[in-house]
């Protein structure tokens, strides 16, 4: 996951700071994170663990008569470091495109380097001109009465209207070494529709600016071998939504982890009876 400047990671996940010195903001990813549960994660964690344990069964069977314990620990984090390899590879990918649009260098690095290749081949292929088309990139919305903020991966001019009339897109990236380029996750378009209808751009300079108004909004998966914009209906209806999962997520960050235990009161004996 990426990290804007005024993000910051919490025991109850990513929050952000207001410059304007209000009452931190809760993302708009912890939300989706807290309140959505991800249904495919378990299938994928235990094949990911199966496919590890057959691919090296040989030597988990000889190491198990001395290091059964670190076997284990071995086994258990076979699906975390996945995890942690896809994150860190889409945190490497958001960079690099980010300083691509912007005209920076860019970071040699080769397993980056195809999906930035997707990325250019997806601007060429609708004549963005970087310099006319982009309205901004990696900026942070902020919805200060709702209490959420979040980053937008791209806003961009793209001839998608009536006649080929320019509009206001509002592009998430998406990237992944095994999905396929049309896939997305209905959680997306919650994503999109809280940046969307946020009321507040923050600039570079920490002072606020109106949201633009976004036509359209979408995800733009980035392969290596591939890429797709696949448009999603990130409307009111799923702005709606999204605020009941945010409602949600408050009272969760708020609730205690814990609670007393209630006793049973003390059986009566004759010789308490007796005594009352």
């Amino acid at each position: 996951m990426t990290s804007p400047k005024l993000a910051r990671d919490t025991e109850r996940g990513r929050y952000y700071s207001d410059p304007a010195g209000g009452p931190d903001l809760v993302s708009v990813t912890n939300v989706l994170g807290t309140a959505i549960a991800k249904q495919a994660l378990i299938p994928w964690a235990v094949k990911l663990t199966v496919e590890h344990i057959l691919a090296n069964l040989p030597s988990i069977t000889l190491r198990l008569a001395t290091e059964a314990a670190a076997v284990v620990r071995e086994i258990k984090a076979v699906h975390r470091d996945a995890k942690d390899r896809a994150a860190d590879l889409g945190d490497r990918v958001h960079a690099a495109a980010e300083a691509h649009i912007l005209g920076a260098p860019t970071v040699a690095d080769p397993e980056v380097a195809p999906y930035l290749g997707q990325l250019k081949l997806w601007l060429n292929s609708w004549g963005v001109d970087l310099d006319k088309h982009i309205e901004a990139t990696e900026i942070t919305v902020f919805h200060r009465r709702l209490g959420y903020a979040g980053t937008a991966d791209l806003l961009v001019w793209l001839p998608t209207g009536p006649a080929r009339r320019m509009e206001l897109w509002l592009i998430d990236y998406k990237s992944s070494a095994t999905r396929p380029a049309k896939s997305v996750y209905p959680e997306n378009t919650l994503q999109l529709a809280a940046l969307r209808y946020a009321e507040t751009v923050l600039l570079p300079d920490d002072t606020d600016a109106p949201m633009p108004r976004i036509d359209k909004a979408g995800v733009l998966n980035l392969r290596a071998k591939s890429h797709a914009l696949v448009p999603m209906p990130a409307d009111r209806a799923a702005h709606r939504a999204f605020r009941g999962l945010l409602e949600g997520t408050r009272w969760l960050h708020a609730a205690a982890s814990s609670y007393p235990a209630l006793t049973a009161p003390a059986a009566e004996t004759p010789s308490t009876r007796k005594a009352a």
